[in-house]
């Protein structure tokens, strides 16, 4: 198949997710066109049937905002007829969703051909951009308008039916880890570089938004510090990092808090960790912690919207409602005091993390492009 893929190029789940499912689908021979304003930053590795378009915005003195949805809708058309695809797979539906709808009446009224486009939602699409009035009536189109609609979790499928008159069913197909990317021994060098005393490493990774609530997982740590010899590791970068180093400083703890900005190499950070902290006020689905879990490392994190799906209670990790601090601090000083139960529930997160591997998610998502394939060409 001739599959074009529109994403965000960034950290974010989204991207991410887009990215990997584009690789995985050239390894399985699938001719792959990545259409975004940016090579996408996991999109790292030259496979002869991946295809990068960059979407260029043209500037003029009139717009006072760049048009960029107009200009992702012309790439997509240009994409289309030039590589003759047979669909097209958007992910996030703001502007994506809405420029393919748009994309796929040009090539109609081109050439005749309707070219099918499925929408996959993410999350803050839905549950925060998407519900603004500003954008809210063109999100609802251009959902209703996809030939197919998938969420990455059940949580984010009912908060969508919750929040929008959608009229076509919701497929889900939930988030995915390669897992033989992520189950890698750990370096000793490494973990001596950031626990020279054999302290327990604690690890957050986001875009350290508040819906993160980064500020919460340094007075987790504070607290854990108070007990046990600890260090935290703080991965990626965002609005709240500022706010979040001085809570560390005021807190006493920021000698044991590295702050390293954001990392492709997530595995080897992973690899040296023992507990992966996510108290998020709400999570979609919670890929960061899917891949902390194939890394062999427990997740405490809230009990919000999919982390439930994932993170099993008392046997991948521990979950706490939002912003209980006392409780998730707990959790953290009683399982890193007791090394047998720590390693046990390690393998137990490893066990889960594989239910989610790429290679079972990959043909699910291959079945369902071919349901709008064109006939005899997949």
């Amino acid at each position: 198949m001739r599959i074009g893929i529109v994403c965000y190029p960034t950290f974010g789940g989204s991207g991410v997710l887009a990215t990997e499912l584009g690789k995985a689908l050239a390894d399985k021979g699938h001719q792959v066109h990545f259409i975004t304003y940016q090579q996408p930053v996991r999109l790292n590795v030259f496979n002869a049937n991946i295809f990068y378009h960059e979407v260029r915005v043209p500037t003029y003195p009139l717009f006072d905002y760049p048009p960029y949805e107009v200009a992702l809708a012309s790439t997509m058309v240009d994409v289309i007829m030039n590589h003759d695809l047979d669909l097209l797979h958007v992910h996030y539906a703001i502007p994506h969703a809405s420029a393919a709808y748009m994309a796929k009446q040009i090539v109609l009224n081109k050439t005749g051909r309707s070219v099918p486009f499925i929408t996959t939602l993410h999350g803050t699409d839905i549950t925060l951009v998407g519900r603004d009035k500003t954008y809210e009536p063109v999100v609802t189109f251009s959902i209703n308008e996809s030939d197919a609609i998938t969420a990455v979790s059940e949580n984010l499928k009912e908060e969508t039916f919750k929040h929008f008159p959608i009229t076509k069913e919701i497929q889900v197909i939930t988030n995915f880890v390669d897992v033989n990317r992520f189950a890698k021994k750990p370096i000793d060098a490494f973990r001596k570089v950031i626990a020279p005393n054999g302290e327990k490493i604690l690890l957050h990774a986001s875009n350290f938004r508040k819906v993160k609530r980064v500020d919460d997982v340094i007075k987790i740590f504070a607290e854990v510090r108070k007990q046990i010899p600890a260090k935290l590791m703080m991965v990626g970068d965002g609005p709240e990092r500022p706010s979040t180093e001085n809570l560390a400083r005021e807190l006493g703890v920021d000698e044991d808090v590295r702050f390293v900005g954001k990392q492709e190499q997530m595995e080897e950070i992973l690899a040296v960790s023992d507990v992966f902290l996510l108290p998020s006020e709400y999570e979609s689905f919670g890929l960061a912690a899917l891949e902390a879990m194939a890394a062999r490392e427990i997740v405490i994190s809230t009990n919000a919207g999919g982390l439930p799906e994932i993170n099993i209670h008392g046997v991948t990790g521990f979950m706490a409602n939002v912003g209980d601090v006392a409780t998730m601090s707990a959790f953290a000083i009683d399982i890193l005091k007791n090394e047998h139960k720590l390693s046990a529930m390690k393998e137990a997160a490893y066990a889960h993390a594989t239910k989610y591997d790429i290679t079972n998610i990959i043909p699910i998502y291959e079945k369902l492009y071919r349901q709008y394939c064109r006939t005899g060409d997949c």
